[in-house]
């Protein structure tokens, strides 16, 4: 059985000693390498580790926000020199709801990839259940095959956002808190607020307070709400970098609800332009 959306502890429990591929997403923005820290720390047996900004991100430059897409094949053969071939399960998981983990989860989709699951609850939950942790690097594996196929018809850029937002077709939803959305919080970007026209579908509501994803027909109902009738297809994530927007759009697969894009450069790019519009409130 492949696993597309979610999986969860138990499953994975019961398939450490398979051939699945599991990568520890940890991150903390304001402490970059606090992530690897913990995984060196402790981990789940048998994951290697990813840093947000080193592998699941390509290099900044002036037009692009903080976060762009990496270069497929750097990716690519990141993952292959762990093992990942083009049949392999992977499984992503971290310790803030799935924030992390979901990145890696669309950039597999991205580069043709779908067998991908975050773990619900992350290792949080695996931690409370008594399952195994190491501070052990994983056995180094044979090189897998895995070949990257990117499907760009995935994600939108900086100009299509325009184009919809001036034509009012689709929905842009905006995965930021609440308090950055109506910029009144702004620590991160230099410039506050949102895009005309956006809607405000903080990532965080996504999952309870154990860190688990709520049940599908809980997400369906919000997202079914928050688009007022356009249809999944016709819809857009993005938040300040293009990273928790992938949590939304993961919660929109798990909900059955397909077709949404990612908009990769997000809030950091789309004020990189000072003519493009920007609204408060």
């Amino acid at each position: 059985m492949n696993y597309t959306t979610l999986v969860y502890t138990e499953t994975l429990a019961s398939n450490l000693t398979s051939d699945w591929r599991l990568f520890d997403c940890r991150f903390v923005l304001n402490e970059p390498e606090e992530g690897e820290r913990r995984f060196r720390t402790s981990h789940i047996p048998g994951a290697n580790y990813l840093h947000l900004d080193r592998d699941l991100a390509g290099p900044v430059t002036p037009g692009s926000g903080r976060h762009p897409l990496p270069v497929p094949e750097l990716l690519a053969e990141k993952l292959r020199k762990t093992g990942v071939s083009d049949t392999s399960q992977i499984v992503a998981y971290d310790d803030a709801g799935g924030a992390f983990a979901a990145r890696l989860w669309w950039l597999l989709r991205w580069l043709g990839h779908p067998q991908v699951a975050v773990l619900d609850g992350g290792i949080d939950k695996w931690l409370k259940e008594n399952r195994p942790i190491t501070r052990e690097l994983p056995m180094g594996v044979p090189a897998g095959d895995f070949q990257p196929r990117p499907d760009n018809a995935l994600w939108v850029d900086s100009a299509e956002v325009e184009k919809q937002s001036r034509e009012h077709t689709g929905r842009l939803l905006d995965a930021r808190s609440a308090n950055r959305f109506r910029g009144e919080n702004e620590r991160i970007d230099p410039v506050a607020g949102h895009i005309p026209g956006a809607v405000n579908l903080p990532f965080t509501w996504n999952v309870s307070e154990d860190g688990c994803f709520k049940s599908s027909g809980t997400l369906r109902q919000r997202f079914e709400a928050a688009l007022g009738g356009v249809l999944p297809a016709d819809s857009m994530c993005m938040c300040g970098s293009g990273v928790t927007a992938c949590h939304n759009l993961l919660a929109m697969e798990v909900a059955g609800m397909k077709g949404g894009r990612l908009y990769a450069g997000s809030w950091s790019e789309w004020i990189r332009d000072p003519s493009r519009a920007v609204e408060l409130g």
